[in-house]
């Protein structure tokens, strides 16, 4: 059998993680909000487009292993 406060919600169920909709954003959400953003922005986005066009020249170099350098075929 769970414990319900008055509110019904469990009681001694730690920190919530989800705050309400009634909750005010504070000074921590806005340097979490900036901190993710510069997580995303310096860290995240170059090594994801790194990764992205060093995959794509990969796969030109592995097809042309197997089908051939491009150009007219030779005569």
């Amino acid at each position: 059998m769970s414990h319900l406060s008055p509110s019904g919600k469990p009681s001694g169920a730690g920190p919530r993680l989800v705050p309400d909709r009634n909750d005010p954003p504070g000074a921590g959400t806005k340097r979490r909000e900036v901190a993710m953003f510069v997580l995303l922005a310096i860290l995240i986005w170059p090594v994801l487009s790194i990764a992205v066009v060093g995959g794509y020249g990969f796969l030109v170099w592995m097809s042309q292993m197997i089908l051939g350098p491009p150009g007219p075929p030779p005569v």
